[in-house]
């Protein structure tokens, strides 16, 4: 029996009330007046600003009582994901090869730096050396267990690293560092990197006076300590704990009490001074305990860990690597970034002053006898009216809309819907620039593993089918249909990038078919809107282009990142230009044009070759690729942040057939309906063949699994890849006609896959920012310490903002693209205007 949730009038089954949530007949936009609904869209986005108002004051508090180096958080928290994978807290950790250690110490080298690092301590620190060198070096190292000094010196790199042994703290180790205060600043050690505690535990059989005298030399130790630290980074490592049942007989004194006892001491004598205090190492030791070699000395993953947090701590803000925030610093905000800063706040200003304005005015009328009430207009309950004046307003709609006690249809004042669309979207800017282009809120590494995809994929497919619904359309991918389809890709698509499952092969190739999938229902649907309307106007091509290209070009601006960043939609929009073409150039065939001369049919077919013919060429000919894409101003919109167009070749080629087959599709059905080889004008099959019916059925169930067998036996992505696109229809018509075919499935589809498939661009779109984080390579931490509940909460308000998006896009666009010809016109007159300065900033227009 379905569940059932009280709404106030009586009971509401637990279906219909998610299909008031999810189905909305007209757009997800609509909003409901009905006000005993507490489940609504609105209601939910009240909620999300209501968490990242709290996340926000939580995220600052954190700053104004432990500060905002993430250096910090590198050297003193962190955790474990799973087995064997450190997260540090609140940051993000590369994992340093040795090529990258190398760059990063030539590049240093490049602009000047020095490359100098010590090590000072006992075997413990030795270990750190060796493992440390063992990435500089392009020899194999042997490690020896001499009780004296080492160095590496590689003049390629112009790296010096240097062991000096000193296990105890007293007079020679305080020489050491009155040396170096004798020297000049730029010939100290860039990093010093010390620690000891286990040598005067072991000498001293952990007597009492040995601990009073490490207390007691730290205290002349940390002057030093501080007149260094004005030109070296400093690093004191907490000792880590110890096996004590693995220990030698003649090291038994050294006990974890003992270090504790060591470890607190140099705590407090070194946490209010600038040197920086490293005891995150211990915590990965903790977990590491079962790999020490003797009990005293750590296993290799603990030491390989550690020096992979030295690295990032040393390199991170040198190298910018994309899946590194730890030590780095902010990008500074461009002109471009400050001029939108601008825009949306002279645009929430005019909102204000509206508001204000209209607020007194009502009063006003209210103390003469009127009777103000809130508009129907007003998304927000901005404006009012009463029975003798409406809010102000630009226009009469046809359909009247009762207000107060008279009748008088009104639209919203162009203004203020402009203003408070564009207030809403700088917001919502606001929050992506915070989470992606600042270090307000923490960033965590993607982790995989089995358990972390296919757990949320399974309880999400479970939600969908549950809330099933029945549509009154029956045709063949039906909006609903699509929609649905959309939707549940879009879903594996986000759990894919969240859990960073793109080095598993089969799931990668799957997550391919998916984007080949919106490919052709791309190419499906506006193939099949040009051949039934007969629409080539310039109006509609460029309302779709504006369509899917606002968020973009508005993150493009903001967030600081080229166009071909957000790939997908640079490839959506250029083959919603070549389908357009395609329909729009001579001969144009057109539903009207073949029931009038059934001659056009071949002309399509024709012209269906030379489309097929023309992109295989463009494939086969690299040159001829980079002599189309890469012509100005094209080329901007086309090459990656570097200036290279493999990015773009890459994409382009991997699907470059899907949009054809989407369009072949459309066709061909068409053809079929118009031919009565299949009906799909009721709920009923859309074969008269039972037998045919189930037989392209097991095909379709056979074609799937074929393309999964093909996922599983691949090799390598190159191999995968290369095959992709000639393969790709396979599963996606065998999905298709397992959809279609029955009519009990096709009058059927799930209201909650639906609704995500309606706005599945913004959601593509908006997880590079707010939902993942470094531009997709991490993930975005509002909750830190709870992993569960931080993916469901970024979540949350990650789909209620798209959501927003969308409806904030709907409003907009018909005011850049409106259907008179002179403002049309006139707004793209301006729009070049506005734009002119930076496409000749950024050398768009001409080559440099």
């Amino acid at each position: 029996m379905a569940s059932t949730v009280g709404n106030g009038h009586g009971r509401l089954s637990s279906s219909e009330g998610v299909r008031r949530l999810f189905d909305d007949d007209s757009s997800p936009c609509v909003n409901t007046s009905d006000v005993n609904r507490l489940i609504s869209v609105e209601n939910a986005k009240i909620l999300a600003l209501v968490i990242v108002i709290g996340a926000m004051l939580y995220h600052g508090i954190i700053r104004y009582r432990y500060g905002t180096d993430s250096c910090q958080w590198l050297l003193e928290n962190g955790r474990f994901q799973g087995y064997g994978i450190w997260q540090p807290y609140g940051c993000m950790m590369h994992k340093f090869s040795k090529s990258d250690s190398l760059n990063c110490m030539r590049y240093i080298s490049y602009w000047g730096g020095k490359n100098d690092i010590a090590f000072v301590g006992d075997s413990r620190i030795r270990q750190l050396y060796y493992e440390f060198i063992g990435l500089l070096s392009n020899e194999e190292i042997p490690s020896q267990k001499k009780h004296e000094g080492l160095h590496f010196i590689d003049p390629k790199s112009s790296v010096q690293v240097r062991f000096i042994w000193s296990p105890l703290l007293n007079a020679s180790m305080l020489n050491v560092y009155d040396k170096w205060i004798g020297e000049k600043p730029d010939a100290r050690p860039k990093i010093i990197i010390t620690g000891c505690a286990t040598w005067p535990i072991k000498k001293y059989n952990a007597s009492e006076d040995a601990y009073l005298s490490f207390k007691h030399n730290l205290t002349f130790l940390v002057p030093k300590f501080q007149k260094l630290t004005e030109s070296t980074k400093i690093i004191w490592m907490i000792q880590d704990p110890v096996v004590e049942s693995q220990l030698n007989p003649n090291r038994s004194m050294i006990t974890n009490r003992q270090i504790d006892l060591y470890n607190r001491a140099a705590y407090e004598q070194l946490v209010s001074t600038s040197v920086h205090v490293w005891s995150s190492s211990r915590l990965i030791a903790q977990g590491y305990t079962r790999e020490s070699i003797d009990g005293l000395h750590a296993g290799k993953n603990t030491i390989t860990w550690d020096v992979q947090i030295l690295l990032n701590m040393y390199c991170n803000d040198h190298m910018n690597f994309n899946d590194g925030t730890c030590c780095t610093t902010v990008e500074t905000a461009t002109t471009t970034q400050l001029v939108m800063a601008m825009v949306f706040i002279l645009s929430f200003v005019i909102m204000v002053v509206m508001a204000i304005w209209h607020y007194k005015s009502c009063l006003f009328k209210a103390g003469h006898g009127g009777t103000p009430v809130l508009s129907d207009d007003a998304a927000d309950g901005s404006h009012c009216a009463d029975s003798t004046a409406a809010p102000p307003s630009a226009d009469v709609t046809e359909d009247a809309v009762t207000v107060g006690n008279a009748t008088e249809g009104k639209k919203p004042d162009w203004v203020w819907e402009i203003a408070t669309s564009l207030s809403r979207l700088g917001l919502i800017m606001l929050y992506f620039f915070l989470c992606d282009r600042t270090t307000f809120f923490m960033k965590e590494n993607k982790y995989y593993t089995h358990m972390n995809f296919f757990l949320p994929f399974s309880y999400l497919m479970i939600l969908g089918l549950f809330f099933t619904e029945n549509t009154k359309q029956t045709s063949i991918l039906h909006r609903d249909i699509t929609d649905e389809w959309k939707g549940w890709m879009q879903l594996v698509i986000l759990i894919y990038h969240l859990t960073g499952a793109s080095n598993v092969l089969p799931i990668y190739m799957q997550i391919r078919v998916m984007v080949s999938s919106y490919l052709f229902l791309s190419g499906f649907g506006h193939f099949y809107y040009f051949f039934t309307k007969g629409d080539h106007s310039f109006h509609r091509f460029l309302m779709v282009l504006v369509r899917m290209n606002f968020l973009v070009i508005t993150l493009c601006l903001v967030m600081n990142r080229p166009y071909q960043f957000y790939y997908f939609v640079p490839l959506v929009s250029y083959w919603f230009v070549v389908v357009y073409l395609f329909m729009t150039v001579w001969p144009r065939v057109s539903v009207a044009s073949v029931e009038s001369n059934s001659l056009h049919y071949l002309f399509m077919v024709l012209k269906f070759a030379a489309l097929a013919a023309a992109i295989t060429l463009t494939y086969s000919s690299e040159v001829f690729f980079e002599k189309i894409f890469l012509i100005h101003p094209l080329r901007a919109l086309f090459v990656s942040a570097d200036d290279s167009i493999s990015d773009w070749r890459f994409r382009w080629s991997l699907d470059r057939y899907s949009t054809l087959y989407g369009m072949l599709f459309a066709f061909g059905m068409l053809i079929g309906r118009r031919l009565k080889i299949f009906n799909d004008v009721n709920g009923e099959s859309v074969l008269e063949s039972r037998r045919l019916t189930w037989l392209l059925c097991l095909l379709s169930a056979v074609g799937i699994g074929v393309y999964g067998t093909f996922t599983a036996l691949c090799q390598t992505k190159q191999q995968c890849n290369s095959v992709h696109s000639y393969i790709a229809f396979i599963p996606i018509l065998s999905y298709l006609c397992l959809r279609n075919l029955r009519g009990w499935l096709r009058t059927k589809y799930s209201a909650f896959f639906a609704w995500f498939g309606r706005v599945s661009l913004e959601l593509f779109i908006g997880q590079y920012h707010i939902w993942l984080a470094a531009d997709t390579h991490g993930l975005l931490v509002l909750i830190p310490g709870y992993p569960v509940m931080n993916v469901v909460v970024t979540s949350f308000v990650f789909v209620c903002i798209s959501h927003d998006i969308h409806c904030i896009t709907e409003r907009l666009v018909p005011y850049l693209v409106p259907d008179d010809c002179r403002r049309l016109a006139r707004n793209i007159v301006c729009l070049t205007v506005a734009f002119l300065p930076l496409a000749v900033s950024r050398g768009i227009l001409f080559s440099t």
